[in-house]
């Protein structure tokens, strides 16, 4: 691998972060009449910040403006984290008018940089979004991919086109979101729960990765699991957050014999799984999981970092949601 391509390369969840993508913070609900004909029940307990009834159609911004800038601090904060250690932060670019304009009516996110794209290796991934108000999420972030692509001669691409025809379950996809494909050097484990990746995309994802020795491991995952990170995180080699619950065929054969630290569904569906690991060393969590995932993590010599992520969290993604690695590698 020539110097250029290393610029760009994901080794494991773990390896040591050095660029990230962080999103930003833009949401427009989807109006209640789409929401209706989308069947969207997302999982999760109800939200202690907002009424979705007053915002059906409309920007966050526009309804909460002071909830919307404690969400835009929330990612600030994060990025000051990031920087202490060393990463370099790159931001996606805003929404224009016109974007939110033709998109009001079925709704448009621009607040999770992990799920529209993936790195695995040295390859680039544009992935497939489920639901409808997701679907153009790539597109706030698609000039970096292609800048990163060109600057590191690395090989970008995109899962085909989805078809998305018929009713919520019934539609082939593929899908793939970067949410449920979680890097441990040449195995890569990728979710099903019904609500984003499937068994189509899993399968052109294997199909291109075997050309280059890796392995592709199907998890299936409880029907209010989102996503694969949302159950399991590799903290190191070794070490992972687990929600036991979720895995509908047990924990993969690779991971078995890891050390376990266990949280229940409901703890799993407040996202306590999806923090962050820096380094082998240095894991980013909400101050809310302290007393469990924290001092858990400390006593098996991890340094916790805390950021308060509650508004994030209450809209459906934490650390891992919203960042998607560039380059994590050993020295």
């Amino acid at each position: 691998m020539n110097k250029k391509n290393e610029q760009v390369l994901v080794e494991s969840e773990f390896a040591p972060l050095k660029r990230v993508v962080l999103a930003q913070s833009q949401y427009g609900v989807p109006t209640k009449e789409n929401v209706e004909k989308e069947k969207i029940e997302l999982p999760g307990p109800p939200s202690k910040y907002i009424d979705i009834e007053k915002l059906y159609g409309k920007d966050v911004a526009e309804v909460y403006p002071e909830l919307q800038k404690r969400w835009e601090a929330e990612k600030e904060n994060l990025g000051k984290v990031l920087k202490k250690y060393g990463v370099e932060v790159l931001r996606p670019r805003l929404l224009t008018e016109k974007e939110k304009k033709d998109r009001k009516e079925v709704g448009y996110t621009n607040f999770f940089a992990r799920d529209p794209f993936f790195t695995i290796g040295p390859f680039i991934i544009e992935g497939t979004m489920k639901f409808e108000h997701r679907k153009e999420e790539v597109m706030t972030v698609r000039h970096i991919l292609e800048q990163e692509a060109e600057k590191n001669e690395c090989l970008y691409l995109a899962t085909p086109q989805a078809d998305r025809s018929g009713e919520f379950h019934e539609r082939k996809g593929p899908f793939l979101e970067g949410g449920d494909v979680l890097v441990l050097n040449k195995e890569i484990f990728v979710g099903t729960s019904g609500l984003a990746s499937n068994h189509n995309g899993i399968v052109w994802l294997r199909n291109f990765l075997s050309n280059f020795d890796y392995t592709v491991t199907e998890v299936p995952l409880h029907p209010e699991i989102l996503h694969l990170d949302c159950a399991l995180s590799l903290v190191r080699d070794g070490l992972m957050i687990i929600c036991k619950e979720a895995f509908l065929e047990g924990i993969p054969e690779s991971l078995k014999e890891w050390d376990k630290i266990t949280v229940p569904l409901e703890d799993a569906q407040k996202l306590i799984t999806n923090g962050l690991p820096l380094n082998e060393k240095v894991y980013v969590t909400d101050p809310e999981f302290q007393s469990s995932v924290g001092e858990q993590l400390t006593k098996r010599g991890i340094k916790v970092e805390y950021v308060d992520y509650s508004i994030s969290r209450d809209f459906g993604g934490s650390f891992r949601c919203t960042t998607q690695p560039l380059l994590r590698k050993n020295c």
